[in-house]
């Protein structure tokens, strides 16, 4: 009976570690594939990075500061809300596209520079943009 009692006791406590386990490995926080247009889609040449996070891992550079900024976000993705009012200023023609998956949900998001929302748009995720110029710095 107390053999019973301790194998019982093992196999419930092995099981936990391998489910939790398993848990872990299959939450990833980021799962990225950004490509950059400095000059604009469709002219010039594009640049294309990954990024992974927890481990952060990628090839995007500085990858792991990149992770901790973007896991402080809770929407970093998110569209400028429709009627928003924003400048008419100009940032540049560059470009970016972000798809993958953030938190467990999936995304598709462009970046540009084309008026003062989506210039303050790009600034929240400059860290992810490489090449995409002094709008996003």
């Amino acid at each position: 009976m107390r053999i019973a009692l301790v194998l019982c006791l093992l196999v419930a406590v092995v099981g936990c570690g391998i489910g939790a386990a398993a848990r872990n490995a299959e939450a990833t926080p980021a799962d990225l594939k950004i490509t950059v247009w400095p000059e604009g889609r469709g002219e010039g040449s594009s640049k294309t990075y990954t990024l992974e996070c927890t481990p952060a891992r990628g090839s995007l550079p500085k990858a792991a500061s990149a992770c901790t900024q973007l896991l402080k976000q809770t929407r970093p993705f998110r569209p400028v809300p429709q009627g928003s009012i924003c400048t008419e200023q100009y940032g540049g023609p560059q470009q970016a596209l972000v798809t993958g998956e953030f938190n467990g949900r999936s995304v598709w998001a462009i970046f540009s520079a084309t008026d003062g929302c989506q210039i303050a748009r790009s600034k929240r995720v400059s860290f992810l943009l490489p090449g995409f110029g002094s709008a996003a710095a």
